[in-house]
């Protein structure tokens, strides 16, 4: 309800939408799954800042689409600034500009300035990686697999989910464990498995929709495989990103431990204590992950292709740049 409510409040979607589409399409939910033992003002601004990603993740598919560029790249500057200034920009007149400062806003109060500024940084370049989606798209280029992978890890937002991770558990990971090997595998895996699992679940829509950006689509036209061929090995990626997790999991616990020991008093002080719950509430979250996209894809009418009218066109979506 109070998602619900949120939408309406920052004119993200129209009333009549908000009614027949909002609850269905589970975006707090699976928010809900992903972020397990969060303060409710924690998870109530993660969840409204997702709610915004795909938002807005629909209105760079519509101005794609209709090759607008203009508009698209005005959002694109009008994000830049207002993330280095959210609290100026709570009442931009453009609704997806002032809901995101709002968010961020939110989102900054939590930990202190490193963390702000990390995670700035890291949408930054995400809305770079969003521009370059769009040139792909409105020029028809279908980028080569290893270009596409890396891309997507930006547009699928990879940075900022497991910054959320230290919010959630109320404190920063120290660096030399956030940006270890272990952990840095640890989140690519489970943020892999969610971009790939969601391409297999949004392929007939991009096929549809003449898209160039998916797993599958790059595997078809750069390495000459069949559909069929195609969704056997974003499959058998998804998998491995599991089996995979379980590795990265492991060494980043004996690399706790050997953390935790090495502080001034060992693993008995409360700042040992301290980390220890913080990294484990992130390696839990990481785990929620995988269960929570599978259910997400299955539950949510953000995929229910098969029942729209036109299957490249979500019938939730509200074009916010005018229909066209």
């Amino acid at each position: 309800m109070e998602s619900r409510a949120w939408l309406l409040e920052k004119r993200l979607m129209p009333a009549d939408k908000v009614t027949r589409y909002a609850d269905e399409l589970r975006y707090t939910d699976l928010i809900a799954g992903y972020y397990v033992g969060a303060p409710k003002d924690v998870i109530s601004a993660i969840s409204d800042f997702s709610t915004w990603f795909f938002v807005w993740d629909d209105q760079h598919d519509r101005d794609a689409v209709h090759g607008r560029r203009t508009a698209w790249y005005r959002l694109s500057a009008e994000l830049h600034t207002a993330l280095d200034a959210p609290g100026d920009h709570l009442a931009h007149p453009e609704p997806l500009v002032a809901a995101f400062a709002e968010t961020v806003h939110r989102l900054n109060g939590f930990l202190g300035p490193a963390w702000n500024e990390r995670f700035a940084r890291h949408f930054h370049a995400i809305v770079g990686a969003y521009d370059q989606e769009f040139e792909n798209r409105v020029t028809k280029v279908t980028p080569k697999v290893a270009e596409y992978i890396e891309l997507r890890r930006h547009t699928f937002g990879h940075s900022v989910w497991i910054d959320l991770l230290e919010p959630t558990a109320g404190r920063e990971i120290p660096a030399d464990l956030r940006t270890s090997g272990p952990f840095l595998a640890a989140a690519r895996h489970c943020q892999d498995f969610s971009a790939w699992y969601n391409d297999l679940c949004s392929l007939p829509k991009e096929l549809a929709g003449d898209d160039q950006h998916n797993l599958g689509i790059s595997l078809i036209r750069h390495e000459g495989l069949s559909l069929e061929e195609a969704v056997v090995e974003v499959r058998k990626r998804v998998e491995n990103c599991v089996t995979e997790f379980e590795v990265a999991e492991k060494e980043l616990r004996e690399l706790l431990a050997g953390h935790l020991a090495a502080l001034p008093g060992g693993a008995g002080t409360a700042e040992a204590r301290s980390v220890a719950e913080a990294v484990g509430s992130a390696v839990f979250n990481m785990r929620n992950w995988f269960s929570s996209v599978y259910w997400f894809h299955h539950e949510s009418g953000r995929y229910r292709v098969d029942s729209w009218d036109d299957r490249s066109t979500p019938p939730y979506v509200s074009d916010l740049a005018g229909d066209a």
